[in-house]
């Protein structure tokens, strides 16, 4: 959630924040309303109990002959404070649930707008010019017997697939390269749970918009992460961290991630770009709120490192505000080139959460002087297995092989080339 104290002292901040982002503004009035009455529930509160707090001493001072005479005021100021607690606590619960219901405030510099609304930052790498008819992914892993959709379809329905032999390989390959290159660079590996509470996914922001991609098992109440970020994001919740003496903790989460992609079509359906079962190698990083830009674009920078080591064109955009989501102030997309699409297609994100995760979590750090603070949390995918379309797509040969990029090649124990069999 937003920083309360931000909401009450510059309103007009997350105002523009929320108009940036298409969503409401009336949030932003009912929220400060709600904060206001929350904030005179607990004066009247206090007060109360301060008051019956000093009658008890008087009551236990007074003569016990004299004492019959006070109960009936004792009684009533007793009676007069629980209910002034419960309306603190309806208070408290009115304002939570308006303050939840306001997206993270933007980072300044975040374009306005929706989908279509983002930033050019660059583009790296000509897209490829064939001198024959490119096939897409599908097609090439079908030769390859490295994709099967058709079995997947079979077992599991729509959006399902097996990767076999070299596909398995490859992703497999792709994950450990992205895992080295994550401990070169600080982060702790961590095997992730793939289902959490529903305060857990509530608390990452999950739970808003596009909860209707979220698979729910009813029977035992939890959830199917669709990114190893919620339970990463939880894992120090309730906790208080050393990040001025340490500094940021990075962890590498590997998982499965599933994803019901409801209302998902068009091009993206064929094949493994958009399905509801994949994996994936996520960062994520707990940090000071003010070194939280700076380690954004570490983020950014590791991945493009990635993406450009396996050869493929790329470009990164600005998201807009709209289609940044709950929980990010600022997202960075980076999308590769995709041939047979004509178009650039996303492959990792990173965002910058500032401290709205932490603030639901519960998560905090002590600063240098004592005192506690909400801290930062960044998140930033370094692999998937949709990655593997744009790899197959991107070094395809005429004869239908695919050269295998520089850097997996150690992976797969040396082999250079996919050759096809079918």
């Amino acid at each position: 959630m937003i920083d309360p104290v931000l909401l009450r002292e510059n309103p007009d901040v997350v105002r523009a924040s929320q108009a940036a982002r298409g969503e409401s503004l009336e949030a932003v009035d009912r929220a400060v309303e709600a904060d206001a009455v929350r904030r005179s529930a607990i004066a009247a509160f206090e007060a109360l109990r301060a008051e019956q707090n000093a009658f008890g001493k008087v009551v236990a001072a007074t003569p016990k002959d004299e004492k019959a005479a006070l109960v009936a005021q004792a009684q009533d100021l007793a009676a007069r404070t629980k209910q002034a607690q419960a309306a603190q606590v309806e208070a408290e619960a009115r304002f939570d649930e308006a303050l939840r219901s306001i997206g993270n405030v933007i980072v300044d510099g975040v374009p306005t707008g929706g989908e279509e609304d983002y930033v050019l930052v660059k583009t790296v790498g000509a897209p490829r010019v064939f001198d024959f008819e490119p096939l897409d992914h599908l097609a090439i892993g079908e030769r390859l017997d490295a994709i099967d959709m058709a079995r997947g379809a079979k077992v599991s329905g729509a959006r399902f697939y097996f990767l076999k032999g070299v596909g398995a390989r490859l992703e497999i390959a792709l994950m450990s390269l992205a895992l080295d290159k994550a401990l070169a660079n600080g982060f702790i590996p961590l095997i992730t749970p793939t289902l959490v509470r529903p305060e857990i996914m509530q608390g990452t922001g999950f739970l808003g918009a596009h909860s209707d991609e979220i698979y729910r098992l009813e029977a035992d109440d939890l959830y199917l992460t669709g990114t190893s970020e919620v339970a990463l994001a939880a894992y120090h919740s309730d906790e208080i961290l050393d990040l001025v003496e340490s500094g940021p903790l990075r962890y590498a989460g590997w998982s499965t991630c599933y994803r019901r992609e409801a209302g998902a079509g068009g091009k993206d359906s064929r094949g493994i770009i958009r399905v509801h079962q994949f994996n994936k190698l996520e960062m994520f990083v707990y940090t000071t709120p003010d070194e939280a830009q700076a380690e954004h674009e570490r983020l950014l920078g590791w991945q493009e490192e990635m993406i450009g080591s396996l050869g493929l064109s790329y470009r990164v955009i600005d998201t807009a505000a709209g289609d940044l989501g709950s929980s990010a102030a600022r997202k960075f997309d980076v999308e590769a080139w995709i041939p047979t699409q004509g178009t650039y297609r996303e492959l990792t994100s990173t965002s910058n959460c500032t401290t709205f995760q932490a603030r639901r979590l519960g998560v905090r750090y002590r600063t240098e002087s004592g005192a506690t603070s909400a801290v930062a949390t960044l998140n930033g995918t370094l692999a998937t297995t949709r990655w593997i379309a744009a790899i197959l797509e991107t070094h395809q040969q005429a004869d239908g092989s695919v050269v295998v990029p520089g850097p997996l090649r150690s992976y797969l124990g040396g082999l250079d080339v996919l050759v096809p069999v079918r």
